[in-house]
């Protein structure tokens, strides 16, 4: 596709889109994308990759639309992956993880945002039941991936 999103152009978008939102610490939502960008490239990630981790709660958050996505200049790798980290209401954990694993290079961006929702002290901050409901819920999920613990 000619004339695509360039990464900086990809991370502008998504500041933008998230602007305003905090995570549950109460952070800029920012920080989240950046880490899991950020990550995604330590892992050996490729552009499209790292366009995914910024944009890879953009729909499911409803800062960026499926139709914005759909048309947006971006690789067909790219949407793929946001498509297959983008949790469906209601959806059941098994089957999330399939289409995460059934999706070329979307484990990779998952991984990087386990590793990121999953770090020490960005759970210290927040309340026991918080934290122990959590963190159960990223060992699971890293399970179901066949990712180790």
């Amino acid at each position: 596709m000619p004339n695509q999103l360039s990464l900086a152009e990809v991370e502008k978008t998504a500041r933008a889109a998230h602007a305003g939102q905090t995570d549950k610490a109460g952070r800029p939502y920012a920080e989240h994308l950046a880490a899991v960008a950020n990550g995604v490239r330590a892992r050996g990630g490729d552009d499209d990759q790292i366009a995914a981790a910024w944009l890879h709660d953009s729909v499911e958050d409803h800062a960026l639309s499926a139709e914005w996505l759909a048309a947006a200049p971006l690789s067909d790798r790219t949407k793929a992956v946001v498509l297959a980290l983008t949790r469906r209401p209601d959806e059941a954990p098994e089957a999330y993880a399939r289409r995460i694993l059934g999706t070329p290079g979307a484990l990779l961006v998952k991984e990087a945002d386990l590793a990121h929702n999953a770090h020490p002290g960005r759970l210290a901050v927040l309340d026991e039941d918080t934290r122990e409901r959590l963190t159960a819920k990223y060992a699971r999920m890293r399970a179901l991936l066949g990712l180790p613990a």
